[in-house]
């Protein structure tokens, strides 16, 4: 072999190394594919990281839940390797992130584009630890879940005695209680199914859920505070990845992964659940659905009659080693709901 095929075989070896370096990501989530999550947020998203990563970052989706088990189980799905990236909610696994569901508590999300640059920054401050097994992508809010009733309209803090109401987290199901419900635990694949048998009068959601989960065809009344007022709970909702499959990862592509998440995947979802949540609500009020907006002093009635979840949530996480009193109040602060 001459110097010349020497250099070029040299050269060569070198190159593929590089060539080499390709991931496709299995992203799972819970919802059906048609979920703005997944066609507003997270394929854009990656469309992203494709073109800055000059196709070496590749996308696959497990949609409603395709890899198997439930939605509970998708933090240790994507923990152990089942899945690469996945988007869920940590109150699945009841109480498992106790720090972060302080984002849940009643009356603490005013819509999503504000409570999920509070929680990004709630979570750097405060909850880092409890993800310290994951590679955090984002963190966002559902925006505040409405009340969407098959019956009858709820209006007022006499309404909500007896409801029975589907509800996404612990923290959710306390709020309802001390609002007078009777909160049933199931997943979102659930909820329509349930409500045209009676099992569930109807469902706190978010408006993002209304349509991909085809509430809109079994509910007819629903209830939101006006505008700038805080709905009576949320879901928060992150984006994690399995942190060995990030390690492994090149520099460069992790650069590309870094730059278009964190703050940047967290303001991405807020501003598009913002949008869709507005949008939900033309579409459901062409379809002649009611839709009650509570006003300043009957938001106030419903959040006097819920104090005590607060107590009784920094009083149990402080049981856990953690300090309640302060991560309710840095929370309260960040979100703009302290009073």
């Amino acid at each position: 072999m001459n110097a010349r095929n020497i250099a070029l075989a040299a050269l060569t070896a070198l190159a593929l190394p590089a060539m080499a370096q390709e991931v496709t990501l299995k992203i799972a989530h819970f919802l059906p594919s048609a979920a703005p999550a997944q066609q507003k947020v997270l394929q854009p998203w990656c469309e992203d990281l494709k073109k800055d990563s000059g196709g070496r970052i590749q996308c696959q989706f497990y949609p409603a839940m395709q890899l198997g088990g439930t939605p509970a189980q998708l933090a240790d799905q994507v923990k152990n390797g089942v899945a690469d990236v996945a988007w869920t909610a940590p109150g699945y696994s009841a109480g498992r992130f106790p720090a972060i569901e302080a984002f849940e508590l009643p009356f603490m999300v005013k819509d999503s584009s504000s409570s999920s640059k509070a929680l990004w920054q709630y979570y750097q401050q405060h909850a880092q630890q409890e993800f310290a097994a994951y590679k955090v992508l984002g963190f966002h809010t559902d925006g505040g879940q409405a009340v969407h009733t098959a019956g009858k309209p709820v209006a007022e803090l006499k309404d909500f005695s007896g409801l029975k109401l589907r509800t996404s987290t612990r923290v959710g199901a306390r709020t309802l209680t001390a609002l007078g419900g009777s909160p049933v635990a199931m997943p979102p694949a659930q909820v329509t199914e349930a409500i045209a048998k009676g099992v569930v009068d109807g469902a706190l959601g978010a408006w993002e859920l209304v349509f991909p989960t085809k509430l809109s065809e079994v509910t007819k009344f629903h209830m939101q505070p006006e505008a700038g007022a805080a709905y009576p709970t949320a879901t928060v909702l992150t984006v994690l990845m399995n942190k060995k499959k990030y390690d492994g990862l090149p520099a460069d592509l992790k650069a590309v992964l870094d730059k278009h998440s964190g703050e940047a995947l967290t303001n991405r979802f807020g501003r598009v659940f913002d949008e869709v949540a507005e949008d939900s609500r033309k579409r459901v009020a062409g379809l002649g659905n009611k839709i009650t907006t509570l006003n300043a002093a009957q938001v106030a009635a419903l959040q006097k009659a819920t104090t005590s979840v607060d107590e009784e949530w920094a009083k149990q996480v402080s049981e856990k080693g953690l300090d309640g009193k302060k991560l309710l109040a840095a929370a309260r602060a960040l979100s703009g709901t302290d009073k």
